[in-house]
């Protein structure tokens, strides 16, 4: 039926036909390579964004303890001032205490002199009246 050439020519077309079958099967592989390295990309992209976030976020935590931390040194540094100001206080009245005991022994001093003056004063009178001829 066929003629030699024919036969030739349809050979040659099987295996024109089945080499671009496989050129267009190696390009198919590597277009589904590049695609998976693409989503390997992505992954990797998303990965990196994700530990950013991540760092950001224990960095938003060291800072939050950091603010926390200031927080409770200056409530214990006004804890301590008040008790500096309490004991500043208590040291205060100890003094106003003690001045006022002072004024105290000082005006009954001057209470127990007066009293001896007008004893003297007395006894200088009887003295006198005992003296003085009558």
């Amino acid at each position: 039926m066929f003629t030699k050439e024919g036969k030739r020519e349809i050979k040659r077309w099987r295996e024109r036909e089945i080499a671009s079958e496989r050129e267009k099967e190696r390009e198919r592989e590597g277009e589904r390579e590049r695609e998976r390295e693409r989503e390997r990309e992505r992954e990797r992209e998303r990965g990196e964004r994700e530990e950013r976030e991540r760092e950001r976020e224990r960095e938003r935590e060291r800072e939050r303890e950091r603010v926390r931390e200031r927080e409770r040194k200056r409530e214990r540094v006004r804890e301590r001032g008040g008790e500096r100001e309490r004991e500043r206080g208590r040291r205060e009245r100890e003094r106003e205490r003690e001045r006022d005991r002072e004024r105290e022994r000082e005006r009954r001093e001057r209470e127990r002199e007066r009293e001896r003056e007008r004893e003297r004063a007395t006894e200088k009178e009887k003295a006198d009246r005992e003296t003085r001829p009558r």
